[in-house]
């Protein structure tokens, strides 16, 4: 069972048995305890598991450092005494400090986890002793301790830093350790919270439930921005939606009435070369028969005309005496000239 320590300074070894400070001083005279006389009188001594053993002789440390098991020494000349090298748990206890603002307050515990490593054992102890711990771990606490409550206030020291006083003072231990006396390794210590007086204790937790309050108005103010925020983007969403089936709509009308329009001039067009080839066709024709009555006007056609036109005009006569018809030949040549000219115009007409 590895010893522990309190914050009065003793230790515990494996049997439950506290082991008081190796000797007793008073008046500057040296007094054995009784736990040093018995380990004096014996000759076969036992060193436990994550110890090792350190000697006196004639007051004077040893260089010899013994590993775990039996050993041997000479009674009465020379003292035995095991130290631990395995993590141990110092515990000091009822550290008062008084803040910066005046207020005392009192930290019930605080414990530190380290280590003594086994090749620093006897300069550990040549220098400091073997309640090293007491110099470097209890007192160090106190000392640190008050520091850092005379420069802070109650609010910082009980809530806004406090979750940074174990890093601040394992950091502080090991800063001091490490400069002078290598040896002792703080892995870690826990701060419990202090004690405060009751008057302000009630006020911080007054504080503590307005603050509470605040956080969730804040908390149910940002709920309902939230909300508020997503009815506005589904809002958002549904128009973008719309305007979005909208402008599909409206391109769709518009090819719709782009191919209508496409389609109608396609028709169009059709109709106009229908039409120009019915015109063409006209106009051909009408060419062709400018051309054949062109080629008619012969005087025989002519003749032949004016003879059928006469026939046509025919009238019978009835009675006693028939007028007689006078034919003048030149007025048939006029006659016959003038309906020349007229079918020319009327070709020269067809043709332009």
């Amino acid at each position: 069972m590895a010893a522990r320590k309190d914050s009065s300074g003793g230790k515990w070894n494996g049997n439950g048995e506290e082991r008081n400070d190796r000797f007793l001083w008073s008046r500057r005279i040296l007094i054995p305890s009784s736990s040093n006389i018995k380990n004096s009188l014996s000759i076969l001594h036992q060193v436990p598991e994550g110890h090792v053993g350190v000697y006196w002789r004639g007051g004077a440390l040893l260089k010899t450092v013994t590993d775990p098991g039996f050993h041997l020494k000479l009674p009465l000349i020379t003292q035995y005494e095991p130290v631990q090298v395995t993590l141990q748990t110092d515990q000091v206890r009822d550290i008062p400090c008084g803040t910066k603002g005046g207020v005392m307050i009192n930290f019930e515990k605080i414990e530190v986890v380290n280590r003594l490593g086994k090749e620093y054992v006897y300069e550990t102890l040549l220098n400091y002793g073997v309640q090293y711990d007491h110099t470097w771990i209890y007192d160090k606490i106190h000392h640190e301790i008050n520091q850092f409550c005379s420069s802070h206030s109650l609010q910082q020291v009980y809530i806004d830093v406090f979750d940074q006083i174990d890093e601040k003072m394992k950091d502080a231990l090991q800063g001091d350790c490490t400069r002078y006396a290598p040896g002792i390794e703080i892995i870690s210590v826990r701060v419990t919270k202090p004690t405060i007086p009751e008057s302000i204790r009630r006020n911080f937790e007054q504080m503590e439930e307005e603050r509470t309050k605040v956080l969730i108005s804040i908390e149910r103010q940002k709920v309902v921005e939230k909300e508020a925020e997503t009815t506005k983007k589904m809002a958002i969403s549904e128009a973008e939606k719309n305007a979005n089936v909208s402008k599909i709509l409206m391109e769709q009308k518009l090819m719709e009435k782009d191919s209508a329009r496409r389609q109608e001039e396609i028709e169009n067009q059709m109709y106009m070369a229908h039409e120009r080839s019915l015109a063409d066709a006209a106009f051909y024709r009408v060419m062709k028969e400018a051309e054949a009555n062109k080629l008619k006007l012969t005087p025989q056609f002519l003749e032949l005309k004016f003879i059928e036109a006469i026939a046509d005009n025919t009238k019978i006569f009835f009675g006693d005496k028939v007028p007689n018809m006078v034919l003048d030949q030149r007025l048939l040549g006029n006659f016959l000239q003038r309906m020349s000219g007229e079918m020319a115009k009327e070709v020269d007409s067809n043709e332009v």
